[in-house]
C-alpha cells in the first residue's frame, strides 16, 4: 500500500499512461489517498464532444466517492508539462466540495519537479455548499 507522498508521485506518473487521449494526445494521471490507506488512481479520458472530457483528478475522485470514502489524506497529479502541472478550475472545485481545504495536493512536472499546496490555495475564497443555506424538503 503506498502512503508516501513519493509512492503518490509514481502513482499518477503510471497512472498517466493509462490515459484516453486521442484529441490532445495530453495524457494526465493522478493518485488520490483517503485517510484510511485506501489509494485510487485516475487518468484523464476524452470524449468527441470535447466538453464531456473527464479529468484525471476528477476522475480519481469520483472511483473514491463511488466506493463510499470521503475523507482524503492527499492528492498527486502528474502532467507532461515543463513545469508542475496546474488542475483545472472544475477540478479545483469538486477538490473544495469534498476535500479539507488544507489537503495537500503535490503538482508534478514531466521531469518530476514538484510543488506541494493545498486545496485551500488552489481554490481561494472557494464557492461552499453552505452558501446555499439550509437543504430544502422535497416531498
Amino acid at each position: 500500500m503506498a502512503t508516501s507522498n513519493l509512492d503518490l508521485v509514481q502513482l499518477a506518473k503510471q497512472a498517466s499512461q493509462r490515459a484516453y487521449v486521442p484529441y490532445s494526445g495530453f495524457p494526465v494521471g493522478a493518485a488520490l489517498l483517503t485517510r484510511s490507506g485506501q489509494i485510487f488512481e485516475g487518468c484523464n479520458i476524452e470524449n468527441a464532444s470535447l466538453g464531456l472530457t473527464n479529468c484525471a483528478e476528477r476522475t480519481a475522485i469520483f472511483k473514491a466517492i463511488s466506493e463510499g470514502y470521503r475523507d482524503f489524506a492527499g492528492l498527486a497529479i502528474y502532467g507532461q508539462t515543463d513545469r508542475p502541472i496546474s488542475p483545472c478550475g472544475a477540478c479545483r472545485q469538486v477538490m473544495a466540495e469534498f476535500f479539507d481545504l488544507a489537503c495537500p495536493v503535490t503538482l508534478i512536472a514531466k521531469d518530476g519537479a514538484t510543488v506541494e499546496m493545498t486545496v485551500g490555495e488552489l481554490l481561494p475564497y472557494s464557492f461552499q455548499g453552505r452558501e446555499l443555506g439550509p437543504a430544502k424538503d422535497l416531498d
